[in-house]
């Protein structure tokens, strides 16, 4: 029995676009970054392209305390596990980003360490192509998440 039975079908219509809207807002997101990636995402969070305008201004590096995870770079065989495990303990709902052609297809390194894409292990709401991906990429995928959130798709 959910709060959806308990009120009245508008109130928790209004209550349930009330929690999209604040969800879409303020986005916790979690950083896996293992390559390059990673140091465009960090120039993303400079006063120059200021993520934080966009509600998701502080990172987490607990995934407890996240609800967006982005994953940047190439993940190898071994590494697959600990960032399923990161992805099991971060809280409903949450959401990822396949950030540039390593995490999203395995991009130039076509080896038997690499993994050919995270989706292959976890589910993957939006995807970033670059190899790295530009800055302005980063904040389009984080605007594109927004409006799935706020429509209620995601």
């Amino acid at each position: 029995m959910g709060l959806e039975d308990l009120l009245p079908p508008f109130f928790a219509t209004k209550l349930q676009t009330l929690l999209n809207w604040s969800r879409k807002n303020s986005l916790w997101p979690m950083p896996f970054g293992t390559a390059c990636c990673a140091i465009e995402l960090m120039s993303t969070l400079s006063s120059r392209y200021d993520l934080s305008r966009f509600g998701a201004e502080v990172l987490r590096f607990s995934p407890r305390q996240s609800d967006l995870l982005i994953v940047g770079g190439r993940v190898c065989v071994k590494m697959m596990p600990v960032l399923q495990k990161i992805y099991l303990q971060m809280p409903e709902p949450k959401w990822v980003v396949s950030m540039g052609a390593c995490a999203s297809c395995g991009g130039v390194f076509d080896t038997y360490t690499m993994i050919q894409g995270v989706d292959q292990f976890i589910p993957v709401d939006i995807y970033i192509p670059g190899c790295p991906p530009r800055p302005e990429n980063v904040i389009d995928a984080l605007q594109m998440l927004q409006e799935q959130i706020g429509s209620g798709k995601k």
